[in-house]
């Protein structure tokens, strides 16, 4: 018989791997590249078949496999990684009950990237579509996230730790 602390280890590796593998995922499909083209451009060192089951959370990834990724995808190990469960002291958890994002328009307008650019018209449609203008920030609520990380295929979760990272989330 199973050792109930053994079980809950494997479900909790199980999860993980899951996650990891959606960050995979996510990561790949924002630099636009499919499987076959990931695998081509490791030398087959990440076959196609390997990579899909990372990504399906089907198998764990190794640390040093994870950095040689990030690296190819050259973005920190940290981005190919589930953010840290939030305690219930953490502002994070005031967005799970209703509360909202801030974005700083200011800091949003300066941040890098391509993909930021399809962020920037998401956010100016919101400004007209509520008739704000002149402001130094947006307000936005949890089904906003969700709707803006759909559009990038992240979860809100994903969303919320790409805006904080360009620093341009603020959880209020």
């Amino acid at each position: 018989m199973s050792d109930p602390e053994e079980v809950v280890d494997v479900e909790r590796s199980n999860n993980y791997a899951a996650v990891v593998g959606e960050r995979l995922r996510a990561v790949r499909r924002q630099h636009q590249l499919s499987l076959q083209a990931v695998a081509a451009a490791s030398g087959q060192e990440f076959r196609a078949s390997a990579l899909g089951a990372y990504e399906r959370g089907e198998r764990a990834i190794s640390v040093p496999r994870l950095q040689r990724l990030a690296r190819l995808y050259e973005v920190p190990v940290e981005e190919l990684l589930p953010p840290p469960e939030p305690s219930a002291a953490e502002p994070r958890a005031a967005l799970g009950r209703g509360g909202s994002v801030t974005i700083d328009l200011a800091m949003l307008a300066e941040a890098p990237g391509e993909h930021i650019a399809a962020l920037r018209r998401f956010i100016a449609a919101m400004l007209r579509e509520r008739h704000e203008t002149g402001g130094e920030t947006l307000a936005i609520r949890r089904d906003d996230l969700r709707l803006i990380g759909a559009a990038f295929e992240l979860s809100d979760e994903e969303m919320l730790a790409s805006l904080e990272a360009l620093g341009v989330a603020l959880l209020i």
